[in-house]
């Protein structure tokens, strides 16, 4: 199994045949997608969703509704190649996936929440949590948390105790474009001061493997 951390958001999963893109945003570059059998969009936002990376490969596209609903009226010529997922469902994409969540965490009361359903990989035996933007629980055990770190809807310490509350003993910073390398720097400290004995949180530079 390789996983590759690509800008933002974005991951890469590959398992023999098998190349899972999650999330390739405005943030991400374009050649996340090269090669990819399957693209999985947690939500609409464009950091996580691009038309134009979608239109790079022919893999298929699944997603949520709300994502579904948007390439339908922006990218009509991506629409053959999407299904859309529900929270609860178990998809075979070369390798098991359940889809987890149902809404974007809150932002501010004013501002609609859009559909985000995440997504557990599982690979070798080890399962993989890509939470999309949401801090919505997996309800089962994860060996690698993709965790968010940086977000509007987001402070270190919801960071923190989500991280706490999966209890993966691995956990990979994602969602950190925003961030200056001295804020990435105190999410760091303060992970590594306040994460239980067993977890590890670690960042990787773009286009790096874990």
């Amino acid at each position: 199994m390789r996983l590759t951390k690509f800008g933002h958001a974005c991951v890469r999963v590959e398992q023999d045949s098998t190349v899972v893109v999650v999330d390739p945003g405005g943030f991400t570059e374009p050649g996340a997608v090269d090669g990819a059998t399957v693209v999985l969009i947690t939500h609409e936002h464009a950091d996580h969703y691009s038309a134009d990376h979608l239109r790079r490969t022919d893999a298929p596209i699944l997603t949520v509704e709300g994502v579904a609903a948007r390439i339908r009226v922006d990218a009509p010529d991506l629409v053959e190649r999407l299904s859309v997922v529900r929270a609860g469902s178990v998809l075979d994409v070369g390798l098991p996936v359940d889809v987890v969540g149902e809404r974007h965490a809150m932002i501010h009361p004013e501002i609609p929440r859009v559909d985000n359903s995440g997504f557990v990989l599982t690979v070798d035996g080890l399962r993989i949590y890509h939470p999309g933007d949401s801090l919505t629980l997996p309800e089962r055990e994860i060996d690698l948390l993709l965790a968010p770190i940086s977000a509007p809807w987001l402070k270190v310490g919801e960071a923190i105790d989500f991280v706490r509350a999966v209890g993966a003993p691995r956990n990979l910073g994602i969602h950190d474009k925003v961030y200056t390398d001295a804020a990435l720097g105190m999410v760091d400290a303060h992970m590594g001061n306040l994460l239980p004995e067993g977890q590890e949180f670690l960042r990787l530079p773009e286009g790096s493997d874990l």
